[in-house]
């Protein structure tokens, strides 16, 4: 019995040795050996050490794009995260239809950034549906994706409505675990309803926040379909951002090992702001 226990861990561990083999590990020494040579798609691979990294650090389009994620984080950070919490304690009020309400948001995560992303630029074009109701209810527009000030604004606001039901229920578990005893007792020593969310459902969600959090970086550094979809990189290169750069520089410039060196840094730089937030964060909280 041992032996086909074993023997079936054995294959069950092989099979996902495997796939992480053929779709992460082939992949990953691939582009780590792009970086340090030179191909053009044809041919066989040139070392030429950190050729690709000086001509990376020169790029100039390169690290706009890596101001744009900050800059795009500035936005999305603190708009997804108040939206993320205002639907899960909207959730903890309700009593019926909690699961419909909660598998419509999710909705938006699952659906084709190519579809939505299309569908907002109509709706927020200069004379869509939204700049329309503006114009007659108030006598203005605004320049959504046309204005380098606002553009990776409503990048951000579309990119919050994609995510905000998933982060959302990661929050409301968040809730859910928080023993009601504490509240019970906090209400005892007469503390406001803001005290009580401040100093104890933000520190007692802690591993929620964090996890949202990184989540969230991750994104900003991934970030490709709606700024290339919607904006093109534009207006003056202010929504542009290092993946659409990579595509560019990879098959419209013919230089993946450009793109490649492009990649690793940018997975450095995602890993390193991460790991400085979780440093800086997160906490570990028991309940004594």
């Amino acid at each position: 019995m041992a032996r086909s226990d074993s023997r079936t861990g054995g294959l069950l561990a092989s099979l996902w040795i495997g796939y992480s083999a053929l779709f992460w590990f082939y992949p990953l020494i691939w582009l780590l050996i792009l970086s340090v040579t030179q191909w053009q798609f044809i041919g066989t691979p040139t070392f030429i050490g950190l050729g690709n990294f000086i001509g990376v650090i020169q790029d100039k389009l390169f690290w706009r794009s890596m101001l744009n994620v900050f800059r795009f984080l500035l936005y999305y950070i603190p708009i997804v995260f108040i939206a993320s919490m205002l639907f899960a304690a909207g959730l903890q009020k309700i009593r019926y239809g909690k699961a419909f309400i909660a598998l419509s948001f999710l909705l938006a995560n699952i659906s084709s950034g190519v579809a939505y992303s299309i569908v907002f630029s109509k709706m927020f074009s200069e004379y869509g549906p939204v700049n329309t109701f503006l114009r007659e209810s108030f006598g203005i527009t605004v320049p959504w994706f046309t204005s380098p000030d606002c553009a990776m604004l409503s990048i951000a606001l579309i990119v919050t409505w994609k995510f905000v039901g998933y982060y959302g229920l990661i929050l409301y578990s968040g809730m859910q675990a928080i023993p009601k005893d504490i509240y019970s007792a906090a209400v005892l020593d007469k503390t406001g309803r803001f005290r009580q969310v401040w100093s104890i459902t933000v520190p007692m969600m802690n591993p929620q926040i964090v996890m949202v959090m990184v989540l969230a970086i991750t994104v900003a550094f991934s970030i490709f379909t709606e700024p290339y979809l919607i904006t093109g990189g534009g207006p003056l290169n202010s929504t542009t951002s290092p993946m659409v750069v990579m595509y560019e520089v990879a098959f419209q410039q013919m230089k993946p090992s450009w793109a490649a060196m492009m990649s690793v840094i940018v997975a450095a730089c995602s890993f390193l702001t991460i790991w400085l937030f979780r440093r800086l964060c997160e906490k570990n909280i028991e309940i004594v």
